[in-house]
């Protein structure tokens, strides 16, 4: 638990095991801590559900269909990204790499890429969809990597907020990170409209698979301590409407669409003017770079 913490919310996991968990803040941080969180050895039990999309190419229900659609809007957009720098070698590493989509999209883009994917059905799926055409690393467990390895870029999509050590974390992805490299962080933003509205029926809380929840201030101050800096915020439009329709399901039992995109754009357009998206994305570089 974090020091001098306070209570935010109670919130339930509506994925797998129906249990309620505490949000904790902190203010130093401003960062909220799900408490109590699962043991190293229980955390793999919360992801064993066909629900969490993002370990399957599901396209079943409707969400799934929209979160496909979504998806491959959102990788078209991911490469404009990381082809916008100016890299070495074109070497980049995708932590939580999911079903492998991202790197099939950058390998087929000219990129070198690496994946690192703790679930094993994850895993072999991104496995058979990017390695058939050349070899391709994809590793369970980042500690794997070869311990010279370094990377222009290296992406974590919606995955620093599972990481139960956020401080070690950081620190590897230091040493991973070429001097010059680009380090791309997206995580859902505890301070959008969306998560004000629905507070704690909002889909990207996700307890406790989510061990934090960000704001601004957060990534800021965490990175700073290993002299990485924040250089630039960009938003992720489509994570309201998303996120939105799933919180609509947890708080009404059902998926409200005209609602949910109804709060979804509310979101939108309030963020033009507050930059507290649904979601966000960080560039972030070496601090004397």
């Amino acid at each position: 638990m974090i020091p001098e913490t306070k209570h935010y919310l109670t919130c339930k996991d509506y994925t797998v095991s129906n249990k309620k968990f505490d949000l904790l803040y902190d203010g130093k941080l401003d960062m909220l801590e799900t408490f109590p969180q699962p043991k190293a050895e229980e955390l793999s039990d919360y992801y064993e559900s066909d629900d969490y999309i993002s370990h399957t190419d599901s396209k079943e229900t409707f969400t799934d269909k929209l979160y496909q659609a979504v998806k491959k809007h959102a990788l078209t957009n991911k490469l404009k990204l990381i082809n916008s720098f100016k890299t070495e070698e074109k070497n980049l590493l995708d932590v939580g790499c999911g079903t492998g989509d991202f790197l099939l999209t950058c390998k087929n883009n000219g990129w070198k890429v690496t994946g690192v994917e703790p679930n094993p059905k994850a895993k072999i799926t991104a496995e058979n969809k990017v390695q058939g055409k050349s070899v391709t690393e994809i590793y369970s467990d980042m500690n794997l990597l070869n311990n010279e390895a370094q990377f222009d870029v290296i992406t974590l999509w919606h995955v620093l907020e599972h990481i139960p050590n956020l401080e070690g974390y950081i620190s590897s992805l230091k040493k991973l990170l070429k001097p010059n490299g680009v380090l791309i962080i997206a995580v859902p933003n505890f301070k959008s409209y969306d998560a004000i509205y629905y507070k704690q029926f909002w889909a990207a809380f996700d307890v406790p698979r989510h061990l934090w929840h960000f704001s601004k201030k957060s990534i800021r101050l965490l990175f700073e301590k290993h002299e990485i800096s924040v250089v630039k915020i960009l938003p992720m439009w489509f994570d309201s409407f998303y996120v939105s329709l799933l919180s609509e399901k947890y708080k009404n039992g059902k998926g409200n669409f005209l609602m949910a995109f109804y709060v979804g754009l509310i979101s939108n357009v309030k963020a033009i003017s507050t930059k507290e998206h649904s979601s966000l994305i960080y560039l972030l570089k070496n601090a004397k770079y």
